[in-house]
This record gives structure tokens, sequence and C-alpha cells, in this order.
């Protein structure tokens, strides 16, 4: 099973990008984030012409997350449950008998700001979801962009971006928080290159540069884990015209 997630920073911009890439890749489910699409505008036909099916949630000018699958997804959920949130973040489903779930994790703007407060509590809910997500699906895969750079090695330049939002203590004490709930970072389960980013500004010619931040992930539970074949980032799309500011992560599960 091949599993991946790419924030695509607007799918009306990148639509092409994305239905060249799933020509070219053939994924059993693409996560995306940043849709920036509102339900009725979702490209549907053009995804189903793949071969795909859709799952989305969505709203105008801001975030939006979308399931896309070559089978259908069952039980799907569109929010953290009891927790009220206007933006839309999160969508789950299950594919045979894998659970996959899709966030969008808030950026948090600055370390002194609402929106940090705001993310800080948003994945605690999404913690506590998790945990009894995993229990009722061991077979479980969360996606996505979690707007945190888990360790040093995640960060271009760490002494740069020591406690500044994406990189605050906090904020990797929450991602170590979902970890300790049963789950791996399945990027980390390889030996990997040094500073492999999945994020980089559009400014500065941060990508040329390769000043970038690991901040999409794909954690996987114990029992995907187990029988995960490799982790890798796929740089090429970042590379294009108009690219999205975030590249694609891929997984392979046997």
């Amino acid at each position: 099973m091949k599993i991946v997630t790419w924030n695509v920073n607007s799918l009306k911009v990148r639509l092409p990008q994305v239905v060249n890439w799933l020509e070219a890749n053939q994924p059993d489910v693409l996560c995306l984030q940043e849709t920036k699409l509102q339900d009725e505008f979702f490209p549907v036909n053009d995804i189903a012409a793949l071969g795909y099916q859709s799952l989305f949630i969505g709203q105008k000018t801001f975030n939006g997350v979308a399931l896309l699958s070559k089978q259908s997804g069952t039980d799907a959920v569109t929010a953290i449950p009891n927790w009220e949130d206007e933006q839309k973040r999160v969508l789950a489903a299950t594919y045979g008998d894998v659970r996959v779930i899709c966030v969008y994790v808030p950026n948090g703007e600055s370390v002194e700001s609402d929106k940090y407060q705001y993310k800080l509590k948003w994945l605690t809910a999404l913690k506590e979801w998790l945990g009894k997500e995993l229990q009722q699906y061991p077979r479980l895969a969360v996606l996505g962009d979690f707007n945190i750079a888990p360790e040093d090695r995640d960060v271009h330049d760490p002494e740069l971006w020591k406690d500044q939002v994406l990189c605050s203590e906090p904020e990797r004490n929450a991602f170590r928080e979902l970890l300790s709930l049963g789950l791996a970072d399945s990027f980390r389960l390889f030996e990997q290159p040094e500073k492999s980013y999945t994020w980089w500004d559009y400014r500065m010619l941060a990508f040329r540069r390769n000043r970038g931040l690991r901040i999409d992930h794909i954690l996987l539970s114990n029992a995907l884990a187990g029988n995960c074949k490799s982790c890798v980032i796929d740089k090429e799309p970042r590379k294009l015209e108009r690219p999205s500011d975030h590249t694609p992560v891929v997984a392979e599960i046997a």
C-alpha cells in the first residue's frame, strides 16, 4: 500500500501537477491539505478520470483537506469529534483494514499569538481523538502537514528557528505526545539523507539553497510501522513552475 501526504497550497492552482503526479506514481491513497476550495468546486470529475475517488471537506480561501483513493473509503469523519471548530482541517476514512487520517495542523503564526494557543489546544484535542481511534483501528496512519519540525535535524538552521513557531518546545512536545500513543514517524524508521525537508519558503531562494523544514509527516501505528518498507520525500514537484511550497512524502507498506 502506497500512501502519500501533500500540502498543495491551492488545489485549483496545482490541479495539473496533482493529476500528473497521480498518473506517474499511482498511490493507493493521496492525502491533500490546503485545498482552499469550497466543496461545490472540488474537481471530482478530473480525479475520477484517473480512476480515483474523492472525499473532501473544504472552505473558501483557507484550509481544506481531501483523500484521493483507488478504492472507496468508509466510516468517514470530517472533524475532530467533540471539538468545536469551523476550520476544515481533518478528514478520516477506512480503506480495507487501514484507517487513514488526513490532518492540517494549525500554523500558529507566532508563539506570542492567540493562534499559537489555538494550535496547542487543537493538538491536545487531536491526541485525545487519536487515542480512541487507535483502540478501534489498530492499523492506523495519520498523514499531513503538522506544522511542526520535530527535531533540530529537521530544520536548516536550528539556532535561527530556536523557540520560534513550528520549532518551539511546546509544539515539539505535542508531537512527541502523539508518538507516545503508539505511533511512529515513518520517515525516521529508515536511514535518511541529511538536510531532508518537506517545506521551503518561496522567498530568498530557499528551495535552491535547501533552507527548509521537515513539517509534513506520516505517522504509523505499530501494526503498520512494522511492515513499512520505505518513506521518502519526493522533491520533484517543488521544482516545477508555480509549485506548492510543500512537496509530497510517500510511504510504502507491505
